[in-house]
This record gives C-alpha cells, structure tokens and sequence, in this order.
C-alpha cells in the first residue's frame, strides 16, 4: 500500500470532468456520500482542473470510519433500578468493575443474535417478575455493530420494543451468571474482560 502526502499527486479518474486528470493530496473536510455528516481534516485527492474530491486513500479509511462510526445513534432503554443493580453484581461475579456493563451487555448481544435457537427462549424472561418495576434508570450502548445485532435479535425474537429486548437480555444473565452460575458465559466475559482491562 502506497502511503500519500500532502502535496503529492496522481492522476485519478474525475467525476465531474468525466476524465482522467491530475489530483494533487490535500487535506479537506468532506461530506458523507449520504451527506449526513462530514468527516473533517482528512486526505483525500483533489482534481486540479475542477477542485472536487476525485480519491480517497486507503491510509484515510480509518478515520472516515471513525467519524462514520461517531454519528450513529446509540440503543437505549429506561430500566427498572433493580435490574442495572443486577448487571452491576454480575459484574462484580466476573471480577470486573462496573464499567464492564456495556461490554457485558453488547457481547450477550452479539452472541444471541448469532445463535436463533437461543435467541427465541429469552422472550419467556419477560413474564418473569423481576421484567417489571418503574424504569427510573437508562442504560446506553454505543458500538459500531450494537444497531445491527439489536434489529436483527428483534426479528429473531419478536420483541419489537428495544427496552423490553434489554429487559430480556439482562434477565438471561441474571440466570447465566449470578442464579445458575454456568461455566462458559463466565469463562468467555472473564476472557473478554482480561482483554480490554
């Protein structure tokens, strides 16, 4: 891979022009191509003839998907006090901090919207009494593929509302970690754990 610096330059193929022509390196603020958003101070080839960005680097990729990544929306929920309490302990049972929650919370996630069959039983913790209390807490998840699993888990699921899909999900650790205790979810959040202390 060939890396670029300002003012270098090479011919490119120029949309605007309809040819090929001299694009010199510069760095540029540049929209989005759905044009929500711009991606600030990157470098990008210019065409000399008509100004307009003709290339955009492969060293430039990581920071137009850091800003991408940036503006997507985080999934919300308004929970029950008890049930954060519960993410909480869970943590705590790993030998994590409370700062774990979210990585806990998205790799459940994940894991259930890969696995259909186990997906399809978290629905039942909704009828439990422990899905139920005032939400007076908000639990917020960022994360580059959290919007995907959590659409996808509700097609899976059935569960069209993103805090009930929360609510399940919690109770299903609750059960896995601090009820039941089983073997591997703990390994896997202890491994995942060690790797992002």
């Amino acid at each position: 891979m060939k890396i670029f610096k300002v003012g270098e330059s090479q011919k490119a193929a120029c949309n605007k022009c309809q040819s090929f022509e001299n694009a010199t390196f510069q760095l540029r603020d540049v929209p989005f191509s759905d044009g929500r958003g711009i991606v600030k101070n990157v470098l990008v080839g210019v065409c000399d003839k008509c100004d307009s960005v003709t290339v955009l680097p492969h060293q430039s990729t990581p920071a137009v998907k850091r800003q991408y990544e940036a503006r997507r929306k985080p999934v919300e929920g308004r929970l029950p006090a008890h049930l954060i309490d519960i993410l909480n302990l869970a943590t705590l049972e790993i030998g994590a901090s409370t700062d774990f929650v979210p990585s806990m919370m998205k790799y459940y996630i994940h894991k259930l919207s890969e696995d259909e069959k186990a997906a399809k039983k978290i629905a039942q913790y909704l009828k439990s009494e422990l899905a139920s209390g005032r939400s007076e807490k908000r639990l917020s998840l960022k994360g580059r593929q959290i919007f995907d699993d959590i659409e996808h888990l509700k097609a899976l699921t059935h569960i069209e509302n993103t805090t009930d899909l929360l609510k399940s999900i919690i109770l299903k650790i609750n059960e896995d970690v601090l009820v039941k205790r089983r073997s591997k979810p703990i390994e896997n959040l202890r491994n995942i754990m060690a790797a992002v202390a």
